[in-house]
């Protein structure tokens, strides 16, 4: 008889990073500064671009700013798709991230040089670095656990909490380098100009996606293979066809920038900031339009598969029209700070943009709470549509209270910064009850064999939400500010009152 050898001991689990993988310590920082430019940047964007010229600014009217500010924040978002495309045929998770964050580092140095060519380069490889970082990045972190470890969703918990505390951070240092008057006047005893601090603000953006660089390869090691190497195709012919469509991806993407630069140049075409977002705009609809169309004509799906393909359309809607508003903060509501709110409190004068702060701050504090209270509520939980109708519900509230201080500020009177704190307090409680349960529901009502492009739907509706957002950032100057925001939240409001309409009817489409 045989004698077969006992099995290896399983390896003993790594809890080097208060209980969790040390590699999770590499990925946390690494979003943590990646978000801190990302953030420290959107706190200056619009405002670097509408100040005059003699400040240092680039004196855009609002509506080209919010024309460019919408085109960005879009962008950054719906890249993610190709970004994670890339990763998971050619690239690996691994160096997708690292080559991403690369370009955002130098898309922020471009912005740290003062002109119009640097800007709008700045831009784009801010962009193209965000699409290849974004979505890979996360992807790493569920691969440092197996599909049995307990500590998976406390580890993306934890995760968050990074993209937050960068978020929360990176306002008050780029915004302090960019529009402090202390900063100002260390510039100008050096003999710099003071006008260049904006430059120094975008720097700074800079020297933080360069730390978390320098981090990520020093933990390098901690990662083990999490992210190395792209999925293998499925046959020779399968890799071929992806080479091909790569090779022609690319040519489509250099050749349609050379063409544009040749018409633009000769004068054949006149190329401006609202003509190109509004391109944009049109694109996204069609994409929207034609993904729709796709999943519920092209696949065989069964009668349940079905009714669920329903529930992620209304829900793409509902959160397209949340981020819409809540976006808002880097455009209308970063406006409103610089122009008509008083930036002192306790004799203290701030930087407007440090109100980009609150937002992240409130989120890092009230997260354990919303946690503790869905546990709390058991089987009385509401349903995913129900807690998108709750999120509607406060951002509504939260533009409707600022009709108030709008009226004001009308009248040329400054308004208590307290009024934005409020409005982001009611912000951040709907994106608690909308983002997190959005991203499980995504998942939980796909198809199976269509879950990873769902959830490529998550981002569709945040680059929607964020094109729009920016946009009605533009209406800054065309609209009375008690008309603005009560649009806004009348919006919402509306929205709100048609899905909760919903609720009923799709809890009985799903039992049936």
């Amino acid at each position: 008889m045989a004698i077969t050898a006992p099995p290896p001991p399983a390896p003993p689990l790594d809890t080097r990073f208060f209980g969790h993988p040390r590699g999770l310590s590499t990925l946390f920082f690494t979003e943590m500064w990646e978000r801190f430019s990302y953030y420290g940047m959107r706190a200056l964007l619009i405002l670097f671009m509408t100040a005059p010229l003699a400040t240092g600014g680039l004196g855009f009217d609002t509506a080209k700013a919010g024309a460019i500010y919408g085109t960005y924040v879009s962008l950054v978002y719906i890249t993610s798709l190709p970004g994670g495309w890339l990763a998971d045929r050619f690239l690996g998770q691994r160096r997708a991230t690292l080559y991403g964050g690369v370009l955002i580092m130098l898309g922020h140095i471009a912005l740290a040089f003062p002109s119009l060519t640097t800007f709008y380069g700045g831009l784009g490889l801010v962009t193209l670095g965000t699409g290849l970082l974004k979505p890979n990045i996360s992807t790493m972190v569920g691969e440092l656990y197996t599909p049995e470890d307990d500590r998976r969703d406390a580890g993306f918990s934890l995760y968050y909490m990074g993209i937050n505390l960068g978020a929360f951070i990176a306002p008050l240092v780029c915004g302090w380098f960019a529009q402090s008057e202390q900063f100002r006047g260390i510039l100008a005893s050096m003999g710099l100009s003071p006008e260049s601090a904006w430059h120094w603000g975008f720097a700074m953006a800079a020297v933080g996606m360069f730390f978390g660089l320098v981090q990520y390869l020093a933990g390098w090691k901690n990662l083990g293979d999490a992210g190395m190497y792209p999925a293998p195709a499925g046959s020779p012919q399968a890799a071929a066809s992806q080479r091909r469509l790569l090779r022609i991806g690319i040519g489509a993407l250099v050749g349609s920038g050379v063409l544009l630069a040749l018409l633009s140049t000769t004068g054949v075409l006149t190329i401006t900031a609202q003509g190109v977002s509004n391109v944009l705009g049109v694109v996204l609809l069609l994409t929207t339009v034609l993904f729709f169309l796709w999943m519920f004509l092209a696949g065989k799906w069964t009668p349940e598969e079905r009714k669920r393909l329903v529930v992620v359309l209304v829900l793409f809607v509902a959160a397209a029209i949340f981020w819409s508003v809540f976006e808002q903060a880097g455009s209308t509501l970063n406006l409103f700070a610089q122009r008509d709110t008083s930036t002192e409190a306790f004799g203290f004068a701030f930087p407007p943009s440090w109100l980009q702060s609150v937002a992240p701050f409130l989120l890092v504090v009230l997260s354990p709470v919303f946690a503790w209270i869905w546990i709390r509520l058991g089987r009385s939980n509401p349903s995913s549509p129900a807690k998108f109708t709750i999120g509607l519900v406060f951002v509504s509230l939260s533009f409707a209270i600022l009709v108030i201080p709008g009226r004001a500020a009308e009248q040329g009177v400054l308004v208590s910064p307290l009024w934005l704190v409020a409005t982001y307090l009611l912000h951040t409680i709907g994106e608690l009850c909308l983002s997190p349960v959005g991203l499980s529901a995504m998942t939980r009502l796909a198809p199976a064999r269509i879950v990873g492009l769902t959830m490529g739907v998550w981002f569709l509706a945040l680059s929607v939400g964020n094109y729009l957002g920016g946009r009605v950032g533009g209406l800054y100057e065309s609209f009375t500010l008690p008309g603005l925001f009560g649009a806004v939240a009348l919006f919402a409001a509306g929205a709100a009152v048609v899905l909760a309409l919903l609720i009923r009817p799709i809890r009985r489409m799903l039992e049936r």
